[in-house]
């Protein structure tokens, strides 16, 4: 005679029983209670200390209720995403913080008289001015240096990937993960000495040389592994049909990695964008508008906010436009990231039917 099977498992689990979807939202809000209530008693005023608490509440209680309904194999499953959901969280947290900072402080200057004036006559600590100069200085140098970094990159990763065999590529490959880590103020003393060598006054294509020796390593990087993904089936059937190799290289493995390198080169330029230290060095900056980087000093964007906050004492027109400026730098480095996924999405291969 068959036994039934007991609706409870060893622990007292009902078999097949799961917490509804609203649970963990209970939880999350119960927790955030809780930890606002301990930090009341206990005297905390950090708010910080408050969202520390409420993610140890969350995860406790996620487990505790988790293992009470569906038992403890299905509870450390419930730990580990609640897991990851607070280190999105603290993640976030810092990135909001930043940019609600920045845009907060940013729009008080931030018009179109801003955008399209210079420095000029205005002094630091006088209202007025703008970062025309600034922005113009800043795409010729980014400009230039991608114009350089980029496509030395881009060989020099087809070089590795295609081509690499042997001594000179296990070199090759040394370097490129030394520059990798390569602070950017050594990149400009580089330069810097090079000027010295050669008298030479700072100019704007000296930070764009600079930046170039930043860039090129991320480039080699991210090109790389786009190229690694490239099916090796289309070079073989490519080769196979007598096709030479840099030509199967040209209309084959681009095409296909395009959009990949592409963003690669774009985040490579964001990178860049926002360094300060060697067009500090090699490009003293300039109140006025210089629209020409092979002669005299010239503005950027990081430099100027550099400029500006430490003649600002925390307050006063400098140091608004530094926000400003701090904040026009983010939207020239979204913009780019928004460049950059538009054009992978659109050089992305597309299955047919």
């Amino acid at each position: 005679m068959s036994t039934a099977l007991s609706p409870r498992d060893g622990a007292g689990v009902r078999r097949g029983a799961g917490l509804p979807k609203w649970s963990l939202w209970a939880v999350a809000a119960g927790s955030v209670v809780v930890a606002v209530g301990i930090g009341l008693v206990a005297g905390l005023t950090s708010h910080v200390q408050w969202g520390l608490i409420a993610a140890l509440l969350f995860v406790l209680g996620t487990y505790v209720v988790a293992t009470r309904v569906e038992g403890r194999r299905q509870a450390k499953d419930r730990v580990a995403t609640a897991l990851v959901w607070v280190a999105f969280l603290l993640a976030l947290i810092p990135l909001v913080s930043l940019v609600w900072t920045t845009v907060s402080r940013g729009v008080k200057v931030l018009d179109g008289y801003f955008l399209s004036h210079s420095m000029g006559l205005v002094a630091d600590s006088e209202p007025g001015g703008g970062i025309y100069h600034a922005i113009l200085g800043s795409l010729e140098q980014v400009g230039l240096a991608t114009a350089i970094g980029a496509p030395i990159g881009v060989l020099t990763a087809i070089y590795l990937v295609e081509y690499g065999r042997g001594r000179l590529a296990l070199a090759v490959t040394f370097f490129v993960d030394v520059m990798t880590g390569i602070p950017s103020i050594v990149a400009g003393l580089f330069i810097l000495s090079l000027m010295l060598i050669l008298d030479l006054q700072p100019f704007g294509f000296a930070g764009s040389l600079a930046l170039a020796i930043l860039m090129m390593p991320v480039v080699v990087r991210s090109t790389e592994e786009m190229l690694k993904l490239v099916p090796n089936e289309l070079r073989e059937a490519s080769l196979a049909l007598g096709i030479p190799k840099w030509r199967t290289i040209l209309k084959v493995v681009l095409p296909t990695s395009l959009g990949g390198i592409t963003t690669g080169v774009m985040l490579a330029v964001a990178r860049i964008a926002g360094e300060t230290a060697p067009v500090l060095l090699l490009v003293f900056g300039n109140p006025f508008i210089n629209a020409n980087p092979f002669e005299g000093a010239q503005a950027s964007l990081p430099l100027y906010i550099y400029q500006q906050y430490a003649q600002s004492a925390g307050a006063g027109a400098a140091y608004d436009r530094a926000w400003a400026a701090s904040l026009t730098l983010i939207a020239f480095v979204m913009i780019l990231n928004l460049v950059a996924r538009g054009i992978a999405r659109w050089k992305a291969p597309k299955t047919g039917r």
